[in-house]
């Protein structure tokens, strides 16, 4: 089978379920969000060495955004039906609040604005939140004229706060300070 298919050259491609849309729809500017936000978290595994619960919980991650991808790019929200793993439910939500708040116990309290930035694995996890902002914000664009299952929504906004936690935890494990602005 080869990787081209043609089929979408006159600017178009197929959602779960075979309806052909344009490759600028609603719909596809939503899961493709997800993709890219799924890459950069990818990038942050990249700078990982070795195996540690961040890995884990990133590997996790990667996982949920390609099923939540999957959701969004079906617009009969059948996918879960076909393949259990591929729905992102209020479980996983729960899952990211545990590990916020693990991780937030061990931070100092904020008190300003901090600058993104700091080793490599927090500077990604800080770029990868503002892509999980964006995400969000085309899921929320998307669900005012399509049904999208609102714990999507809920999904990447918690998310992103489970980002900006991590990338602060990455930085102090790295020693590095936060810079306030």
């Amino acid at each position: 089978m080869k990787i081209y298919t043609k089929t979408g050259d006159q600017g178009e491609t197929g959602l779960i379920g075979g309806r052909r849309v344009s490759k600028d729809h609603l719909r596809v500017s939503a899961y493709g969000d997800v993709d890219e936000l799924n890459a950069t978290v990818g990038v942050a595994l990249a700078h990982l060495n070795g195996s540690s619960p961040l890995r884990d919980l990133l590997l996790e991650i990667q996982r949920d955004l390609f099923a939540l991808g999957a959701q969004l790019a079906d617009p009969t929200a059948t996918i879960g039906e076909k393949k259990a793993k591929a729905i992102v439910d209020a479980a996983r939500v729960e899952r990211l609040e545990t590990a916020i708040d693990e991780r937030e116990a061990t931070l100092p309290p904020l008190t300003a604005f901090i600058l993104p930035g700091g080793s490599q694995v927090g500077a990604q996890l800080h770029l990868a939140r503002t892509v999980c902002r964006r995400a969000e914000r085309s899921a929320i664009t998307l669900s005012r004229s399509e049904a999208v299952d609102p714990i999507a929504i809920v999904y990447l906004n918690r998310l992103s706060d489970l980002l900006f936690v991590l990338a602060r935890h990455g930085n102090q494990t790295a020693g590095l300070p936060e810079e306030k602005w």
